[in-house]
């Protein structure tokens, strides 16, 4: 018996998304499942993240802080990240469709897999400026910033605290508040 290939997996579009139940994101036409739901560690860690990037971004009128929302990048590809800021005017919409310049991706057993590697491509491909690999088994963070169409890791981040250049804004994060 023969294992399936891509053309073989059902296709999706936005359209499909909204319909479904549940949580899910679509990437590159594919359905992946956002269960089972965040670990308690998970979600606390997420509140960290979210209250540090709230309080650090209380003096920028251009960017905000938010939880998991949509974003839309095109009609295949919907994702949800853990924690993201977003600079410019937000869209009047259910989503997302412009390019968040910081994201927070928090490892789980299920999505772990997902985050080092889909989404790593995905987020660089579509030029995220920071992108942050949160390990809560290991308590590190690994920080990667966008320079010449490619992520370089700039820092395994535990205890450590780094300046994020949003542009307009920058913002002072402290890696060891978010650890439990």
């Amino acid at each position: 018996m023969s294992t399936p290939s891509a053309e073989d997996l059902p296709h999706y579009t936005y359209e499909d998304y909204v319909q479904w139940e549940g949580r899910w994101e679509l990437i590159y036409g594919l359905a992946h499942a956002m269960s089972p739901s965040p670990s308690i560690a998970h979600q606390a860690i997420s509140q960290h993240i979210a209250s540090q990037l709230e309080r650090g971004l209380e003096n920028c009128e251009e960017c905000r802080a938010l939880l998991p929302v949509d974003w839309k990048i095109d009609e295949e590809t919907t994702v949800q990240p853990d924690n993201l800021v977003f600079c410019g005017e937000l869209e009047k919409s259910a989503y997302l469709s412009k390019t968040p310049i910081l994201i927070f991706e928090i490892l789980s057993k299920a999505t772990a897999h997902k985050d080092r590697t889909t989404k790593f491509k995905l987020y660089e491909r579509e030029g995220v400026k920071y992108y942050v690999i949160v390990d809560p088994l290991d308590s590190i963070a690994k920080i990667y910033h966008l320079q010449e169409g490619r992520y370089i890791k700039i820092l395994d981040a535990s205890k450590e605290s780094i300046e994020f250049d949003l542009g307009k804004c920058r913002i002072y994060f402290d890696f060891a508040k978010i650890w439990l």
